[in-house]
């Protein structure tokens, strides 16, 4: 037993076998290595062997051609053949811990915002095994957000994944950011995968706010730095969001924008040598797309609801990476070139929208209401052309003549400042209002002579 243990014990000063390459070629994006037998995900270490000051991390890839395929986090310049290749974690993790709110992070995970380093962390794998779909409860609780035209007329459940749909410029990010500083969730973690730099400090101090940022986590990734560091964004404030879930809490993860995580994979497929797809897109973009997004949702500790930006093309919503998130989302939250023109924010197109869980969150009255102010608003879209060129007669149709007489009411309701905020997080105001609207409709059919069909009575709360 004396010499087993001391066997052991000499096994345990030994030094971990290090599994070192050299580079080969830098080819695009990436760097050939040979003699480098890591795994696919581990991080690497590159080091100049002529300048001892000169070190680059990197993760490998991919494999082609007996040779490892690594993509720097950093630039490719000064990178030779014969340049030392070391693996240095096989298993790539994220510090996590209730230190975290109120910081910065890069895509990495580490503080950029000069409030010095965090502390009381544990490690936590950055990809997780999938939940079990039978360990999910169902969704049936609301989640405020404090924008009164998702809660009244799209609304979401604790747990949910919805979409926001837009083209650059329309107010995505201010929305994202209003339910970020407004929401009822305990926690709000937010990534900025692929944000113009300028809008990175915007967001933190404008849009999200001293009060908002208190109980957040900020991740972000310019669309300056490596396509790694972009996708390492997205999952870091995944897996951090997961480590919030699994404490009890209530998470609120947005997620600006999914389209350049897609985008910064592309780049890493095509530099490993998978074959371009649709408009593009390798394979294993649409194979990691649904990995990333199925790791929202409700367990039986707590919640993840996701809120993913995704950017269309005008109003294109048939593109590769829009129709594949509206696949595999809850919903979608589709913002209007036309509303936000004409100055109507948020520009919330809810003929559009859709919330799959809206009716398992909230009452039979409210989704009754609902479904008139959508009736109107349909209903004025129809005749908003006649009345621009004057070609409509009052009286004409009494569904039009209503939905013009309730249009200024409606718009009250859907239409919000991003400072205003009163009651915000308060999904009962919320409902309040609607029902008022509501009353609002009906004393209006009653003016114009109940020439308009009735509205269907309101049924009372369950």
């Amino acid at each position: 037993m004396p010499v087993l243990a001391e066997q052991i014990e000499m096994l345990d000063r030994c030094a971990p076998l290090e599994l070192r390459g050299v580079v080969s070629e830098v080819r695009g994006l990436a760097l050939r290595v040979d003699d480098l037998p890591a795994p696919v995900g581990a991080m690497v270490r590159i080091a100049s062997h002529r300048d001892r000051g000169s070190v680059v991390d990197g993760e490998v890839v991919g494999f082609a051609d007996h040779q490892t395929v690594v993509m720097p986090l950093g630039s490719t310049a000064g990178i030779r053949p014969g340049d030392r290749v070391v693996a240095t974690d096989h298993t790539a993790y994220v510090r996590v811990g209730e230190s975290l709110l109120g910081r910065v992070l890069n895509g990495m995970g580490r503080p950029i915002d000069g409030r010095g380093a965090l502390t009381d962390t544990v490690t936590r794998e950055l990809v997780p095994e999938s939940i079990d779909p039978l360990d999910r409860p169902l969704i049936d609780e609301p989640l405020a957000t404090g924008v009164r035209a998702v809660d009244a007329m799209v609304s979401l459940g604790r747990g949910q994944r919805v979409g926001v749909f837009a083209a650059p410029g329309m107010g995505k990010s201010t929305l994202l950011g209003m339910m970020a500083k407004q929401t009822a969730a305990d926690v709000s973690v937010i990534a900025l995968v692929g944000e113009r730099g300028r809008e990175v400090r915007d967001f933190i101090d404008v849009t999200l706010g001293p009060e908002g940022l208190a109980r957040s986590v900020v991740v972000a990734a310019t669309g300056d730095e490596p396509a790694l560091l972009r996708i390492r964004c997205a999952q870091v404030a995944t897996a951090i969001a997961e480590h919030f879930r699994d404490s009890g809490l209530d998470v609120l993860l947005i997620m600006d924008s999914v389209t350049r995580f897609c985008q910064a994979q592309r780049q890493v497929g095509l530099a490993s040598g998978e074959p371009p797809a649709t408009k593009g897109y390798p394979p294993s973009v649409f194979a990691m797309l649904p990995r990333l997004l199925e790791r929202s949702g409700r367990t039986g500790r707590g919640s993840i609801t996701g809120l993913y930006s995704v950017l269309v093309e005008g109003d294109d919503m048939t593109e590769p990476i829009a129709d594949a998130c509206r696949g595999v989302l809850d919903g979608h939250i589709q913002l209007s070139a036309s509303l936000a023109e004409a100055g109507h924010y948020p520009a919330i197109d809810v003929l559009s929208s859709i919330s799959r869980c809206a009716d398992s969150v909230t009452h039979v009255d409210h989704q009754q209401a609902r479904r008139e102010v959508v009736k109107l608003v349909a209903s004025y879209r129809q005749v908003e052309d006649l009345l621009n060129i004057g070609a409509y007669a009052p009286g004409s149709n009494p569904d039009f003549d209503l939905a013009i007489a309730c249009k200024p009411a409606i718009d009250q309701l859907l239409q919000q400042g991003r400072n205003e905020h009163e009651g915000a997080g308060d999904f009962q105001r919320t409902k309040a209002q609607l029902m008022a609207l509501v009353e609002h409709i009906r004393d209006a059919q009653q003016q114009l002579g109940g020439a308009a069909k009735p509205a269907a009575p309101v049924m009372p709360p369950r």
